[in-house]
């Protein structure tokens, strides 16, 4: 008798330990192979904000480059408000940064990763939304496999689960993504140039372009980041020329888009790189493109369809004329 009851209390031991961690067993595999994460918790007494919650992240390993109160600017625009809190954040941690961009340049459609934070006001939670593993490697074509990507995703998690105190990862019924399927948006600019003053000439005259006809249109650059310049310099890490992420955001895109679905922060602002590797004759730019939105979210409203494909189109005719 006494060998049957140690054991059910290791049972449920384990199942205690398993359900403070934010880990359900069988919700994580109803949502294998998802893109976007769904991370809740009870916020009854209002302790948890995105104030904590940005230091929970800090305080895990990941730099928050910003978090924007989206009401405020939703409220003046268009008179109210779909939630009592609604928020994106970019965040990154260097060191996985620049170990992932010294294998995959293109990982930098993911610097910085951006998430959403959101009220349930009906059920008094605070909610988190993040690409998965899987979503950051098929994103961005990196195996899943990938030590130092699977290192940044337990980040994410750890993170989450610092924010959101006796929180756990929603069920939910996110589409499964073709791994075949590629979002990506690329262009180039050709570069004969070789002398290094000459090519971050041309850089600024780039970023003096695309910053100058972006922002008439209503679009907002909140982050920037100089990864030569402030990364990989001080690491003496020289493959590149350039090296430079801008976040991107739209306020009448996200306003449909977030109403319906608040884990579209997951993927915005999106994150554009600019690089030039020694050696090269094209500078790289891209984004990751709105169909990472529509299919991996399942989005079928069409005023928030409709506004990102407008947006995309405005950024790629950008793009093509810079050239």
């Amino acid at each position: 008798m006494k060998k049957i009851y140690n054991i059910l209390v290791v049972a449920f031991l384990g199942m205690v330990t398993v359900g403070c961690a934010g880990i359900n067993p069988q919700v994580d595999e109803q949502n294998k192979g998802q893109s976007v994460q769904v991370y809740s918790a009870p916020n009854a007494n209002g302790a948890i904000t995105t104030k904590t919650i940005d230091e929970a992240f800090e305080k895990s390993g990941l730099t928050v480059g910003g978090d924007n109160n989206m009401n405020s600017p939703f409220e003046k625009r268009f008179g109210k408000v779909h939630y009592k809190t609604y928020n994106l954040a970019m965040f990154s941690n260097t060191d996985l940064t620049v170990k992932l961009i010294k294998k995959y340049p293109k990982f930098g459609s993911l610097t910085p990763l951006t998430m959403s934070i959101w009220s349930d006001d009906t059920k008094n939670t605070m909610n988190i939304a993040t690409l998965t593993l899987t979503g950051m490697s098929k994103a961005v074509n990196i195996p899943e496999s990938d030590p130092d990507l699977i290192a940044y995703a337990e980040m994410v998690k750890t993170a989450l689960k610092a924010a959101l105190p006796n929180g756990e990862f929603q069920k939910t019924n996110f589409p499964i993504v073709d791994a075949k399927a590629s979002y990506k948006q690329e262009f180039t600019v050709d570069m004969t140039e070789t002398d290094p003053d000459k090519i971050q000439e041309i850089k600024g005259n780039i970023e003096a372009a695309f910053e100058g006809e972006m922002e008439p249109l209503g679009f907002l650059l909140p982050n920037y980041m100089n990864l030569q310049a402030d990364v990989f310099a001080p690491l003496g890490f020289d493959e590149y020329d350039i090296y430079v992420t801008y976040s991107i955001c739209k306020f009448d895109v996200i306003y449909p888009v977030s109403k319906d679905y608040p884990a579209a922060g997951a993927w915005a602002p999106c994150s554009m790189y600019i690089y030039h590797r020694k050696g090269e004759d094209k500078i790289h730019i891209g984004y990751l493109g709105v169909d990472s939105w529509i299919t991996s979210l399942g989005m079928t409203e069409k005023e928030g369809i409709d506004k990102l494909y407008e947006a995309q189109g405005m950024i790629t005719k950008i793009l093509e004329g810079l050239n």
